[in-house]
């Protein structure tokens, strides 16, 4: 049979990178502009592939708005090829919600530009891939993923490699999800740009053509051939009609054609061979030597995936659910802002974005976008809250009491606290002198107070402070309305609050103080509730037995310090380094806090460190030579390093929440957590997207890299036969096992490095992350059979309570109310939201094992349907869910108004 070479037309666009995005961005119109006038004058000039995403249409008509008529043609005409995505993201840094609203918001912009998407998931340079690509592909449609990254090639002499599950000797394989979802795998062997700026002179063109057919034909299993005829921000090539020509010429046993997507797979799934291998689960370069599988992108400018965290969960898990639970009670759906700050969320999450790996630029830009998401999010938040506190009855409190609704908005049930500001006294400025109202409410002060529910029960609560200060309103009918106001925090500590669930409490005058059993004992390093006794030791190490298995785990956790020469990328330790700990310097113990619902001890670390990196860093930094080779070594010049911890244990909390503080003003180094956990295993558990995956401990024979970097989301977990530890964490990416005499997790805090790195010298001084950082992790210890319990508590970390203050009134809403009810540990919410452009309410999650679990959902006796990702009935739900399976349910005729 006859060889056919597909040239497929494309440029992989960065948004932003080495240049900041409006750099960049001129760039692309540019890019279009050659390409539309490229259409008009050669039509042998046929295709374009527009990578996968369609915000680069966006971009464009936002600067040439008058351009959108043609624009609209090309992609009609099939000559623009657009989707499947909104941006090329990241899919192991981004939420699993984030990866679904991706393809969703892309296949929504595909159809209002009137075509079919390209039938591809197109991940031609994400940083490793997820192992539920396959499902999530499926339920968009999509039967085929192309890639660069993931897959060792082993060529027709099909080399052996110990483990065949990530090696292929062809370009074309099986790719299978955890659940089982398969879909045809292309890889890029022979990377995205393999037939970039092919010759239309003769003799160069022949010497191209013979080395790029004899690259592609080693791994391709058909006599299909691709070739990739662009790069990263490649403009067009115009001669490109007369360079296929030309080849067709000097090769007449083949046919070069310029080509597509859609007829390139149709061809080669006629002459796919019987015996193609099959990948499985995620694809992050497991057979490779370790040193470019870029994983160390998860703790670079680790502020970034912190702020992440936050607009995400806050969007996922905050807004949209009581955006929901207010459309139940009557108020109008905000399917567009939404929707606009999902996108302003998602442009921070192409690979060199969140990643943490361009140009200083690039992420100054990113921490206003995420403030911008975060302020659109929090606005919706509170509307949707205000408004049903509002419907809450509250007549049952006392006339001159001050109400308050408090929601759990996690898909699972939720212990923990939930600090709570209540304004306890205002003076509007009209009728009164404004600038004595502060001095007139400072001397007031505030009465003694407690918290009390609709029963009339006292609520267990810590006094946390009260300030007066200036305040506003901003009536929806009227204007503004200025005030003074006194107001007063309590912290509440709730056990057990059922998911999608409110309940309403008060601040109420008592006559006098409750009294309290603390936390901690007499002996001052020493705390303890029903689940853990922690102490401290002098040198600051935590020592914690686990009262369920009677376990008593030695230095749980310290601080490790190293260097680091490497870059944005990757993290590589000088040869001199030495690793030093906060267990080997000095350590101050005070206790913060001891009430008979929260114990707090604050552990002051100092360890001496160097600098920075010696001078010759930033010479071979500059000489562009690669970080392997690198000679450079810590500086002589010793500083100190000052950890501030916290260590917080709640009444009724299984999780040891730490808090860690630090100025950072150190460079080219490395800090991390050492949670020590005297568990042995083989292999350990972690989150990701839409999984609980489970990794080995060490890595392959092949892997040459001294350290094994790994993604996480909200947990990492180690467990044998009898109990296990997980550690959750708030934007904290990056984790290792340390496979030592006694086994740790190793908790990546910070990671400062002065250079993008790549391929060419991008200096990064503020990837150095110098100043004043604050990070968040918890440690829960169980006992065995109850994994899945853990992992809920694990993700609930990230997760705060919801509330809103209110007044006394009737209401048609009761102030105890269990929304939506979700039965099925096994499951995990991700979220609860409206179908868009719909009156039906749609609840989305998945399976945390790898077996069938029962599922049982029950909200306002409405009947449930199963939908796929791009929210399409699929048909009736019958109350399982298979191993790792993604499952979208749909209730119908839901009181949504939108």
């Amino acid at each position: 049979m006859k060889e056919v070479v597909h040239v497929i037309s494309h440029s992989h666009w960065d948004r932003e990178w080495y240049l900041p995005y409006e750099k960049h961005h001129m760039r692309l119109i540019e890019l279009i502009d050659d390409l539309l006038e490229l259409f008009q004058k050669d039509p042998a000039f046929r295709y374009f592939h527009l990578d996968g995403q369609t915000i680069i249409l966006e971009d464009y008509l936002e600067v040439r708005p008058e351009k959108e008529q043609e624009l609209r043609q090309a992609v009609q005409a099939g000559k623009l090829k657009i989707g499947p995505f909104y941006i090329l993201q990241d899919a192991l840094l981004t939420s699993s919600e984030s990866n679904v609203r991706n393809m969703l918001v892309g296949m929504e912009t595909v159809k209002k530009w009137g075509v079919d998407p390209v039938s591809v998931g197109y991940f031609p340079d994400t940083f490793g891939n997820m192992g539920q690509a396959a499902q999530i592909l499926q339920q968009g449609g999509i039967d085929v993923a192309a890639f660069g990254r993931g897959v060792k090639p082993t060529g027709f002499n099909n080399v052996v490699i110990n483990d065949d599950k990530y090696t292929s000797p062809f370009s074309e394989m099986w790719w299978q999800g955890p659940d089982g979802s398969k879909v045809l795998g292309l890889l890029f062997a022979n990377w995205y740009s393999n037939g970039n700026e092919i010759p239309s002179e003769r003799e160069a063109a022949r010497a191209f053509w013979d080395e790029k057919l004899a690259d592609a034909k080693r791994y391709a299993s058909t006599n299909q051939l691709l070739m990739m005829n662009g790069c990263d921000h490649q403009p067009v090539q115009k001669d490109l009609s007369a360079a296929i020509q030309l080849a067709n010429e000097l090769y007449p046993e083949i046919e070069f054609v310029h080509s597509n997507f859609d007829d390139y797979l149709k061809a080669v799934r006629a002459e796919l061979p019987a015996d193609l291998n099959q990948v499985e689960g995620e694809l992050t370069s497991q057979e490779s030597d370790g040193w470019y599988t870029l994983a160390n992108t998860a703790s670079a400018r680790i502020y970034l995936k912190q702020a992440n965290t936050k607009v995400s969960r806050l969007l996922e898990n905050i807004a949209e659910p009581l955006s929901v639970m207010a459309g139940e009670a009557g108020k109008a759906y905000p399917h567009d802002p939404l929707r606009y700050a999902w996108k302003k969320l998602m442009q921070n999450h192409p690979h060199d974005s969140i990643c943490g790996c361009s140009v200083d630029e690039v992420h100054r830009t990113m921490v206003e976008r995420f403030a911008e998401a975060e302020e659109v999010a929090d606005y919706i938040a509170t509307e949707a809250a205000d408004y049903l506190a509002a419907k809450v009855d509250t007549s049952a409190f006392p006339a001159d009491a001050k109400p308050f609704v408090v929601w759990n908005t996690a898909g699972a049930r939720k212990t923990g606290s939930v600090i709570v500001e209540i304004e306890w006294e205002r003076i509007l400025f009209a009728g009164h002198d404004h600038e004595t109202l502060y001095d007139k409410l400072e001397k007031k002060g505030i009465p003694t107070i407690c918290v009390q529910d609709t029963h009339g029960e006292t609520v267990a609560f810590d006094l946390v402070g009260s300030e007066v200060r200036f305040g506003y309103d901003l009536p929806k009918d009227g204007f503004r309305v200025p005030y003074m106001a006194r107001y007063v925090k309590v912290a509440l500590f709730l056990e057990e609050m059922p998911a999608f669930s409110w309940r309403t409490y008060a601040l109420v005058q008592s006559a006098e103080a409750a009294e309290i059993e603390n936390l901690v004992s007499a002996e001052p390093r020493l705390m303890e509730n029903d689940y853990l006794r922690v102490q401290v030791g002098e040198d600051g190490t935590v020592a914690v037995f686990d009262k369920q298995t009677g376990t008593n785990y030695e230095d749980v956790l310290y601080y490790e310090e190293t260097g680091d020469i490497g870059n944005e990328y990757i993290f590589f330790e000088p040869a001199d380094s030495k690793r030093i700990y906060s267990k080997d310097g000095d350590t101050a113990v005070t206790m913060l806090s001891n009430t008979a619902n929260v114990a707090e001890i604050e552990i002051v670390s100092t360890m001496m460190v160097p600098h920075s990196a010696d001078d010759t860093l930033a010479r071979e930094q500059k000489a562009i030579k690669e970080f392997r080779r690198r000679e450079a070594k810590r500086s002589v010049e010793m500083v100190p390093f000052v950890i501030h911890t916290t260590l917080r244990l709640e009444k009724y909390n299984r999780q040891l929440q730490v808090f860690s503080a630090f100025d950072n003003q150190v460079k080219d180094h490395r800090l991390r957590a050492i949670i020590q956990t005297d568990i042995h295993t083989e292999q350990h558990q972690a989150d990701s997207i839409f999984e609980t995956v489970t990794r080995p401990n060490r890595p392959a024979t092949v892997w040459e890299n001294p350290t094994n970097p790994q993604h996480q989301h909200q947990f990492v977990h180690l467990a044998d036969e009898s109990k296990g530890i997980t550690v959750s964490n708030y934007g904290l990416n990056e984790y290792e096992i340390l496979n030592e005499a006694k086994p740790k997790i190793a908790l990546t805090l910070l990671r400062s490095v002065g250079e993008l790195g790549d391929w060419g010298y991008f200096p990064t001084p503020e990837a150095q992350c110098l100043g004043a950082q604050q990070v968040a992790f918890a440690i829960e210890f169980h006992q065995a059979g109850e994994e899945t319990a853990t992992y809920q508590r694990a993700k609930n970390f990230q997760i705060p309570f919801t509330f809103s203050q209110t007044s006394i009134h009737t209401g048609t809403q009761s102030p105890e109310h269990h929304f939506l009810e979700v039965e099925g540990d096994a499951f995990s919410v991700t979220a609860l939201k409206y179908k868009e452009a719909s009156s039906d309410l749609l609840l989305r999650g998945y399976n945390l094992t790898e077996r069938i679990a029962d599922l049982r959902v029950r909200f306002a006796g409405k009947q449930l349907y199963r939908s796929n990702l791009l929210e399409e009935k699929t048909g009736a739900f019958e109350g399982q869910i298979k191993g790792a399976e993604i499952v979208t349910l749909g209730f119908e005729n839901t009181n949504h108004i939108g």
